[in-house]
């Protein structure tokens, strides 16, 4: 803001004023979700000074000012702030933490117990529970570095907050912090000025206003001093807080002020609204569930069994913890955690950036997309697409580069020479000086609004613009006006003056009497070149594209002196023509789709997933854009589309270019007709009940919903996830924060994306490239079927590792494997396989099925349990108790002399043990063999455990097909086998872990087993 007259200006700053933190009632919440409902911008403005105790001159007196302020300061109360210590309480005690934290407690209760009794027989146990916290605080801390999005949200719209703000009180200029501007302010508004609260312009000189905070779409809006919508979000004399005044000047007077400007509703929503838990967080909640009721369930009833058969509290204890550890995949949230990251840093690598670590499955859960249009399936670049002159429409495709052999074939045309003079000559933008002249035309910056700076582009393809204009300087202008609908623009030549008016269609059909030839001649307009400019302006509306008209006028010096001073000040002084013009043609505008947008909704649509347009752009630019990306499908027309046509026939039969849309409904009654698809605007969506919306939703595939607000895309998503669907939204804009905070994941542009959407979104693509969704769409299904192939695998090993303790406690056998081999196996030989199933590659079908129902398709369901324990976790017990029964056999115990064998084989004091043959044994040499047949059931497990990797490595293509070129889980067999030869023959090992380094062809016994598993 200019300091130009700063005599009249006084800094002086108040108090600041202390927030209170609180939490919004239901009722308040509620009250957010409702659309801004106000009267303040349509009141007679002496009935709004007088509600608000103000005055248009003088302003609020200092003293009242001061008043307010301390009751509603200008600034976004910050949301309750949980606790540091409880997050991380939260992240260490969640899931199955709870359950390792009570078997690591077990572990280090039996230790000390042990030692208070003298005995060692649980030597190493301390161990165990070592290892089980460290795996606890590992996974739980990385839980933990995850958590906070609220917090940043807020410092987001913080720093959306203007510095200071130009007010009027006691009848003085005063420049304030915008913390201290208050309700009932009048405020002045200059160029470059971000707007410092919710106003109502009361004063407006070429005020325009850049809105994409509120609305998402950045053409810069005109700002006037009358009302002309009821809606505050369509009426021209309401400008936003936070937004850009990019033209003119302006004085309003402040009717709302902190969380009750727009931009404090949008934080209100954005950090109030409660998101759901994840699909990928409820399965492993249930997953959870499932298995800590089976391991509890079966290790009470293991605790039971034992006081009573063996009447010890203290081996019961041993037997529920064994139990309990060996159903519970200790490795399972590090598993989870590592794959979801991992999966992450892929998806970096494909420019996805994942703030929130289960939005990676939850991507691949996505039954719906809603999508904004600007900037998202859009370039967000106004850009020329057609220019109609000499009545034929050529279309232009400067999108992407130069413009090549078009270029060439209009410049032989003489009319399109007095086309790209007037688009050249009246435009106000300009490139920067700074801007690098050797970096591509489209990449360059420029100075002025979004529709000049496609224009600017265009002719900068022609010729060079700034070269062009040296020839032609301006003498004088008229800015672009929301009343008059028309820019003017005087510069002079050779010869004399040349004047150019752009405006909309209709009026500048108004200032003309002739009309350009293609060959560059003059001729009246006649009735038939109106209709066919009005047919091609119509044409032009129904592909969505901004239409703009262009007439110019020579005045030659014979006739005006070239020192000649044109007055533009007003209407009534204009001392040059203002009718007689030659109309020159038209010239359209589009914010082009993205070229990989239409495959890539495509690629949705093979998959399952429904994609819904959201914009806040009018209905027509919408549904040309759906039409073009493939969202409308191709001959499908809309019953808002037919009456559009009506209405615009009805229109040119009554000379009127524009298009009409207060009598177009999409749910407007008409004959039993059948339409595939449905445009519905926000006017519409305000009258219409939740089940109303809901039935739309369900009833249609193809859906644009257009001029909507931030509120009724928040009320959209809901809808669908009432209806059970798996919500992704994309958006860019600060408007699109509550939606993306609500979604069950929210996608934000990483490019164009304001910091609020950054921050309440859960992943971010960083090319602002729609296509990227459906690269994240396949890694999320990805991870997805890995994290159940993990997960299957992880399982299996349970049932081998439960059933000696089983057999040990019922049959009386020698316990054929011990808790430290069960670490080994969990945390040990199973680990870096589990890990290394994140890094399968996707299998043939993975985009072409559907998206996967919560409800049914569960990560861990009854087809999954029953194959890991009943199938393959039986054949590997069996094989274990094989190779058990076998070396024991070997060595003269008989698997029939072993039954009931186990408290004499375990008595220290008996060493006249007699086998199957009658051979003698001590305690010492019996516990040496038991430990080489713990060995062989080992083995067992680790054996047909990499043959069941290779199982779980497809779940329906084969092995050929799927191939072997995952390089991390080929190193992790290479690991297994080095882990477990470490364990057998590393000197001392076999002391702490129970185990002997048994002769290398103890591994064949359990092969037959492991070829029939592969069989299965």
């Amino acid at each position: 803001m200019s300091l130009a007259g700063s005599s009249l200006l006084s800094t002086k700053k108040g108090p600041a004023p202390q927030l209170q933190k609180k939490k919004l009632t239901d009722d308040e919440i509620i009250d957010l979700h409702q659309e801004l409902q106000t009267d303040d911008h349509i009141i007679p403005l002496d009935e709004l000074c007088l509600k608000l105790n103000t005055h248009i001159e003088t302003g609020l007196t200092n003293e009242e000012a001061q008043l307010r302020l301390a009751q509603e300061p200008n600034a976004l109360s910050p949301p309750k702030v949980t606790p540091e210590y409880v997050k991380l309480f939260k992240s260490m005690f969640s899931g199955f933490a709870i359950l390792l934290w009570i078997c690591a407690g077990l572990c280090f209760l039996i230790y000390f117990v042990e030692i208070l009794l003298g005995h060692t027989e649980e030597e190493g146990i301390e161990w165990f529970g070592v290892m089980i916290v460290v795996i606890c605080v590992i996974s739980g801390l990385f839980s933990y570095i995850q958590e906070g999005k609220n917090s940043r949200v807020m410092e987001s719209f913080t720093r959306m907050v203007p510095t200071f703000a130009l007010v009027i009180r006691s009848g003085e200029k005063k420049l304030i912090p915008t913390e201290e501007v208050v309700r009932g302010d009048i405020v002045e508004i200059r160029l470059g000025d971000k707007i410092p609260a919710d106003i109502r312009i009361i004063r407006s000189v070429g005020l325009r206003v850049e809105n994409s905070s509120i609305t998402g779409e950045s053409e810069p809006i005109s700002r006037s001093d009358y009302p002309t919508d009821p809606n505050p979000l369509e009426s021209q004399n309401f400008a936003f807080f936070s937004s850009y005044a990019v033209a003119g000047e302006g004085t309003g007077i402040v009717i709302a002020t902190g969380d009750k400007t727009m931009i404090g509703r949008l934080a209100g929503l954005t950090t109030q609204v409660c998101k759901d838990e994840t699909p990928i967080a409820k399965e492993i909640k249930h997953f959870v569930k499932i298995i800590s009721i089976v391991s509890l369930v079966f290790g009470i009833i293991f605790f039971t069994v034992s006081l009573v058969l063996e009447g010890s509290i203290m081996k019961g204890f041993i037997y529920l913890l064994s139990i309990v550890i060996s159903n519970v995949p200790e490795v399972l949230l590090v598993t989870v955690t590592t794959s979801l990251t991992l999966t992450a840093k892929k998806m970096a690598s494909k420019n996805c950036l994942v703030r929130n670590l289960e939005a990676v499955e939850t991507l691949g859960s996505t039954s719906t997309i809603c999508s904004d249009k600007t900037g998202t399936l859009t370039l967000n670049k106004m850009t020329v697409s057609n220019i109609w002159f000499g009545n034929i429409r050529h279309h232009v495709s400067a999108v992407l580069g130069n413009l090549g052999v078009e270029r060439d074939l209009l410049l032989e045309k003489p009319a399109f020479n007095s086309v790209i003079k007037a688009a050249t000559l009246c435009l106000r933008a300009e490139f920067r000086v700074d801007s690098d002249l050797f970096i591509r035309i489209e990449d360059r910056d420029v100075i002025g609004d979004a529709s000049e700076t496609g224009i600017i582009r265009f002719c900068e393809h022609i010729h060079s613009t700034k070269r062009y204009r040296a020839n032609y300087p301006k003498v004088a202008e008229i800015p672009f006006s929301s009343v008059t609908k028309y820019q003017l623009s005087i510069h002079r030549d050779e010869k004399g003056f040349n004047i150019f008016i752009k405006g909309a269609p209709e009026v500048i059909m108004d200032f003309c009497a002739d009309i350009l030839s293609m060959d560059g001649t003059t001729r009246p307009l006649t009735p038939q070149d109106t209709l066919e400019i009005r047919h091609a302006c119509t044409e032009l509306g129904f592909l969505g594209e901004r239409v703009l008209a262009y007439c110019d006028f020579f005045l030659p010096y014979t006739n005006y002196a070239e020192d000649y001073q044109f007055d533009t000040s007003a209407i009534e002084n204009y001392n040059f023509p203002m009718k007689g013009y030659r109309f020159v043609g038209l010239l359209s505008l589009l914010d082009p789709p993205r070229p990989s947008v239409p495959d890539a909704v495509h690629t949705c649509r093979a998959a399952g997933i429904k994609v819904i347009m959201v914009t806040g752009d009018h209905p027509v630019t919408a549904m040309a854009i759906a039409k073009m990306v493939g969202i409308i499908g191709e001959g499908h027309e809309t019953r808002f589309e037919k009456f559009l046509h009506l209405d615009t026939k009805f229109s040119n039969n009554n000379a009127n270019t524009n298009i009409k849309l207060s009598n177009i409904s999409s749910n407007s009654n008409s004959a039993e007709e059948n339409y595939q698809a449905v445009i519905v605007t926000g006017t519409e969506l305000r009258f219409m009940t939740d089940n109303d919306l809901d039935n739309l939703i369900k009833s249609y595939e193809e859906i644009v919903f257009a001029r909507t607000s931030p509120q009724q895309k928040l009320i959209i998503v809901e809808s669908c996830q009432r209806l059970g669907e798996i919500v992704a939204v994309t958006g860019d804009g600060v408007n699109d924060s509550p939606a993306l905070r609500k979604a069950d994941i929210g996608i934000a542009m990483g490019v164009t994306g304001s910091d609020v959407a950054k921050s309440a979104a859960d992943m971010v693509l960083m090319d602002d490239n729609f296509s990227s969704i459906v690269t994240g769409i396949e890694e999320g299904r990805l991870i997805f079927d890995n994290l159940k192939k993990s997960i299957a695998y992880t399982l299996t090993s349970g049932i081998p590792e439960m059933l000696p303790m089983l057999s040990g406690l019922i049959l009386s056998i020698p316990l054929p494997l011990v808790m430290e081999l069960v670490l080994c196996i969990d945390i040990g030989t199973d680990m870096l396989p589990a890990i290394a199933l994140a890094y399968e590659k996707a299998e043939s079908d993975i985009m072409k099925r559907p998206p996967r129902n919560p409800q049914y398709d569960k990560l861990v369901n009854k087809r999954l349990i029953s194959v890991a324990y009943g199938q393959i976790g039986m054949t590997q017990a069996l094989a274990g108790f094989t190779n058990y029964f076998f070396i024991l056999g070997y060595h003269g115990f008989l698997p029939g002399d072993l039954f009931g064998l186990r408290q004499d084989w375990e008595n220290k004091n008996i060493d006249d043990l007699k086998d199957s043959y009658g051979q003698m044994w001590n305690y010492q040499s019996r516990m040496e063999l038991l430990s080489e047949a713990r060995t062989g059931y080992f083995i067992s497990i680790v054996t047909t455990q990499m043959i069941d990797l290779l199982m779980c490595k497809t779940r329906r293509n084969s092995l050929i097909q799927q191939g072997m070129d995952n390089w991390f889980l080929n190193l992790s067999f290479i690991f297994e086998i080095f882990l477990t030869a470490f364990i057998l023959y590393t000197p001392g090992i076999g002391r702490i872990l129970k185990t002997f380094p048994i002769d290398p062809y103890w591994f064949l016994p359990c092969l037959p087993l492991g070829l029939f598993l592969w069989g299965k």
